[in-house]
C-alpha cells in the first residue's frame, strides 16, 4: 500500500487570523476621532453656555460692571414672575406659537400636495415657494416693514377696494398679527419641502390599491397619506414649535417690542434685559425659564404624537 503524505500547509493557510480585539480597538479609536470635533463643538457652544447661564441666573451680574457678580439666590426669578412685561411677552409668545404651528404646518402640507404631481411648471412653483426661505430674515423683515407702512403696498392694495388700512406695526391690535402673517409666508416653503420628502416615501402601490378599491380622495388621504406622514409630521411640528417660541429677529427689526410691548416675546425680553439694560443675571433667569418652557412643550408634543401600540 502506498502511503499518501498529508499536504504541507501553505503560508496563507498557516497565517494566524488578525486579532479581533485589536481590530475592535482600532475601530473604536477611529470612531472617537470622528466624533471628537462634534463633541468639542457641543461642549463649547452648548454645554458650557448652559452651565454659565445656570450660574449667572442666581447672581446680580451686569454686562459691564466694576464689581464682580454677587450671589442673590432666586431674587431674579422672583422679580421675573412679578414683572408684567414678562407675562405680556409670554402671552405674545404663546399666541404666536398657537397660530403659527397649525397654520404653517397645514398650509405647507396643502402646498406639498398641490405640487406633488407630474406636470409642467411644478418645479417653478416649488422654487418660488422656497425662495423666501433662502433669503435673510433681516432683509425680509425690512421689506415687509415698508409694505406695512401707512402708505405702503398693503394699504395701497386695500385702498383699491375701498378699505382704509391701519398702521399695521404701529397699532397694538395689529402689530403681532402683521408679524404672524409675514412669518408664515417666509417659512412655509421650507416645511413644504419636508412634507414633499415625506410624500415621496409612501409606496405608490398603496395608492394603486386604493384606486382599485374605489376610495375617495378624502379616504385616500386619511388612510394612506396621513399614516405615511406620521414621522414627518412629528418632525415638522417640533421644528415649527421651537422656531415659534424663539421669535426674535422679526420683532427686533420691525417693531422693537411694539407699542405697549404688544410684540415683545420672551427671547426679545431676554435680549433687551441682557444687552440694552446690561442685566446679565436677570437675562440668564429669563433664558432658563424659556428653556424649561420649550422643553415642557416639546415633551408634551412628543407624547401626543407618539406612535401608540396597537
Amino acid at each position: 500500500m502506498v502511503e499518501i503524505e498529508p499536504p504541507v500547509p501553505s503560508a496563507a493557510v498557516t497565517r494566524r487570523p488578525r486579532s479581533v480585539t485589536g481590530s475592535s480597538r482600532g475601530q473604536s479609536r477611529t470612531a472617537a476621532w470622528m466624533i471628537l470635533p462634534a463633541g468639542v463643538l457641543i461642549l463649547v457652544f452648548v454645554l458650557v453656555p448652559i452651565a454659565l447661564t445656570f450660574g449667572l441666573a442666581f447672581t446680580d451680574a451686569k454686562l459691564i460692571s466694576p464689581t464682580g457678580p454677587r450671589f442673590i439666590g432666586v431674587e431674579n426669578f422672583s422679580r421675573l414672575f412679578d414683572d408684567p412685561v414678562f407675562w405680556k411677552s409670554l402671552r405674545n409668545t404663546v399666541i404666536f406659537a398657537a397660530v403659527i404651528v397649525p397654520v404653517q404646518a397645514g398650509l405647507a402640507l396643502g402646498l406639498a400636495l398641490l405640487v406633488n404631481v407630474k406636470m409642467h411648471g411644478v418645479t417653478f412653483f416649488r422654487t418660488m415657494y422656497f425662495l423666501p426661505v433662502v433669503t435673510s430674515m433681516v432683509v425680509i423683515s425690512l421689506l415687509w416693514q415698508f409694505m406695512y407702512q401707512q402708505d405702503g403696498l398693503i394699504n395701497a392694495v386695500l385702498a383699491r377696494i375701498g378699505i382704509t388700512g391701519p398702521d399695521w406695526l404701529g397699532n397694538k391690535d395689529t402689530a403681532l398679527l402683521a408679524i404672524i402673517v409675514m412669518s408664515i409666508w417666509q417659512a412655509v416653503g421650507f416645511h413644504m419641502v419636508i412634507w414633499l420628502s415625506g410624500l415621496q416615501t409612501i409606496p405608490g402601490e398603496l395608492y394603486e390599491a386604493a384606486d382599485l378599491d374605489g376610495v375617495s380622495n378624502r379616504q385616500k388621504f386619511l388612510y394612506v397619506t396621513w399614516p405615511g406622514l406620521r414621522q414627518t409630521a412629528t418632525f415638522i411640528l417640533v421644528t415649527i414649535t421651537i422656531a415659534a417660541f424663539a421669535l426674535f429677529t422679526q420683532v427686533q427689526v420691525m417693531t422693537q417690542g411694539g407699542p405697549l410691548d404688544s410684540t415683545s416675546t420672551v427671547v426679545f425680553q431676554a435680549f433687551r434685559a441682557g444687552y440694552t439694560q446690561q442685566q446679565t443675571g436677570y437675562a440668564a433667569a429669563i433664558a432658563l425659564v424659556f428653556f424649561a418652557l420649550v422643553l415642557a412643550v416639546n415633551l408634551i408634543q412628543r407624547y401626543l404624537t407618539r406612535e401608540k401600540d396597537a
